[in-house]
């Protein structure tokens, strides 16, 4: 088994244009060769961001990417542990002894991850830039990229090995990597919902619905393919996790079905789409409307609503929270942008990896694994950081795409133009009245008559429609987006899109459940336990948003800046800027935000198992 893995190995090595030498040689280091400095930053924190950098090329797959994430720090992690007499591997357990521990560690972690890497990122976008950093950041480190063998005891042998055994698992794990994750059992119930007409057709108003593009770019700028939307990822809930359970229907944690309007018509159904309406019209930095968004105001929710009420102390300084009070609709799109992708489509798994490096570079942080012990070297941090960390994003994947492929459920632009299309559902005896319509609001939702359309009116601009159901929502994408912001104004339902670029719309899967609320709510779990405190260092993190960087539109219109007191109010903001965005609904965000939980607190159990050597029999 190992040499077909090594196999694939030499293939990725010639695609980088390397010499794989006959693995005999002496040393694995380079000779005449001056180490770079990296800083305060450990070599396990060096081959994390160069594995960023490697997600940020490639086509934002959320699933894939946290999967790459969790078995490159597993294999970190095996490296690191196989010269500790206690710990236990995960993938591989071996233990071996060193004059230099130190040394041995950062060389058995550098192979093991250079060579799956290489491995892992062979068929990706911007392989050549992504393979050149992978050779230098080797070459930094003084080692050779040509040393291929896994015999003897070596440390660099003993990377290779680990990547190898990582390389063979990983072609059985269920990801389906042989053919590029893509599942072809998968066929959608309903026909593509074509973006640029009016309306769209449904067989069944509960199930995911393609789109249908001129052209699709993902978030990062890489144009995709084709122009209807293939689901990405149907099948990952068989993907072998690290902490939950299997299960046979793919569906390890089940949270129960979605709301529904096909079969049977909930009203929850209808009212998630009516608060996402209403969500959409506040998307204007022209209303004047101000919001206080500090942490003294916003955050401190219970696990999985939005019922708190801000902090009332920072406890790092003992003082309020200052107010941050910012317009309206200038936060909103800032907070949809931020969370989007991550500030550099290092897609969410990977975000929450750059949080957790900010977080690492705090000053004043002591490092002490769950808040308690003795300060531990930042190698050591890192690596069970990531181990801790990258295990629950992974299983966040697992649970929340498993809750995708399973419920198969529908996205809010094909909800809100599907009702729409139908009519209104509050006034029996009214016009266009159907029972599976939007409910009336009036201000938000209603129905053009010919007084509401008259010249002068509201609804002046949709005379032609009369009968039909207009929103106050998000205009839609301007011509220049650098210079112009659409704002909010009357529109047709069956016209309405979420607050996205128009070759990107929303994503390629079903809503049911938020993968951004579930990656979100599994990491600030682990960081929280990790760290031994809920609060970011210093009680705050902050990420400004300068004056005309919105990508979608032109904004913020002024300088703002977000801010969040504790992980799990990052991880809250993160799941409700989807709703903001238009692309969930809170059923797909509280959900979410449970099985988050779930997630994140079983990896972190696990992992100190690992930490400790209780993990194996």
């Amino acid at each position: 088994m190992r040499l077909v893995a090594m196999g694939a190995l030499a293939g990725a090595l010639a695609l980088a244009g390397c010499s794989l030498g006959d693995g005999r040689q002496d040393t694995y280091l380079m000779s005449d060769c001056t180490r770079a400095n990296v800083g305060q930053h450990s070599v396990a924190r060096v081959w994390d961001e160069a594995l960023l950098d490697a997600i940020r090329r490639d086509v934002p797959a959320p699933t894939v990417h946290a999967r790459n994430l969790f078995h490159t720090s597993a294999a970190m992690w095996d490296a690191w542990a196989a010269y500790d007499p206690e710990a236990d591997g995960y993938f591989v357990d071996e233990k071996h002894e060193a004059e230099d521990v130190q040394a041995a560690r950062e060389a058995a972690i550098s192979y093991a991850a250079y060579r799956l890497l290489l491995h892992r990122y062979s068929i990706a976008a911007g392989l050549e830039a992504t393979f050149s950093e992978l050779a230098s950041t080797m070459e930094s480190l003084c080692y050779r990229i040509d040393y291929v063998s896994t015999e003897g005891d070596s440390p660099a042998a003993l990377g290779n090995r680990i990547a190898a055994t990582v390389i063979e698992r990983g072609e059985r794990d269920g990801s389906l990597e042989e053919t590029r994750y893509v599942d072809t059992s998968y066929k959608p119930v309903n026909p593509p919902l074509v973006v640029e007409r009016s309306g769209t057709e449904m067989r069944d108003p509960d199930r995911w619905q393609p789109l249908a593009l001129a052209q699709i770019v993902a978030q990062n700028g890489l144009p995709i393919p084709g122009k209807v939307q293939s689901f990405v990822g149907p099948h990952w809930g068989h993907v072998a996790a690290f902490a939950i359970p299997e299960s046979a229907k793919g569906i390890p944690i089940d949270p129960g079905a979605p709301p529904h309007l096909g079969d049977r018509v909930d009203e929850a159904y209808k009212q998630t789409a009516l608060e996402l309406i209403r969500f959409s019209s506040y998307l204007d930095p022209g209303d004047g409307m101000t919001l206080d968004v500090g942490p003294g105001a916003l955050g401190d929710n219970s696990l999985g609503t939005r019922d708190g009420n801000g902090h009332a102390t920072n406890p790092a300084t003992g003082k309020p929270y200052p107010p941050n009070r910012v317009l309206r609709g200038d936060y909103l799109r800032a907070l949809a942008e931020f969370w989007a992708d991550g500030p550099k489509s290092e897609t969410p798994p990977g975000h929450w990896n750059t949080v957790a490096n900010q977080v690492s570079d705090a000053g004043g942080l002591v490092r002490r694994v769950g808040g308690k012990g003795d300060e531990v070297d930042p190698l050591e941090w890192d690596l069970k950081l990531y181990f801790a960390l990258n295990g629950a994003v992974h299983d966040a994947a697992v649970a929340a795409w498993g809750v995708k492929g399973f419920y198969d459920s529908v996205r809010p632009i094909s909800m809100i133009r599907y009702m729409g299309g139908k009519g209104q559902s509050t006034d029996v005896g009214g016009p266009s009245y159907d029972p599976k319509g939007l409910p009336l609001e009036p201000g938000l939702v209603e129905v053009i008559t010919a007084a509401s359309s008259a010249p002068g009116e509201r609804h002046a601009q949709l005379a032609a429609h009369v009968g039909e159901i207009a929103i106050r929502a998000w205009r839609g994408n301007p011509e220049d987006p650098a210079t112009q912001h659409s704002g909010v104004g009357w529109i047709r339902a069956v016209d309405w899109l979420p607050y996205q670029l128009p070759t990107f719309v929303t994503p390629a899967f079903a809503g049911y459940v938020s993968g951004h609320s579930t990656f979100s709510r599994a990491a600030a779990e682990v960081l929280t336990a990790f760290t031994g405190d809920s609060y970011f260092p210093g009680g705050l993190l902050e990420w400004p948003v300068p004056v005309g960087t919105l990508k979608t539109e032109a904004g913020p219109a002024r300088d703002l800046t977000l801010q969040w007191a504790t992980y799990f109010d990052a991880a809250d903001a993160a799941g409700i800027s989807r709703l903001y965005m238009g692309i969930h609904v809170s059923p797909d965000d509280f959900e979410g935000r449970k099985i988050g939980s779930t997630c994140g607190k079983s990896a972190w159990a696990l992992a100190q198992r690992y930490f400790d050597g209780s993990a194996r029999p």
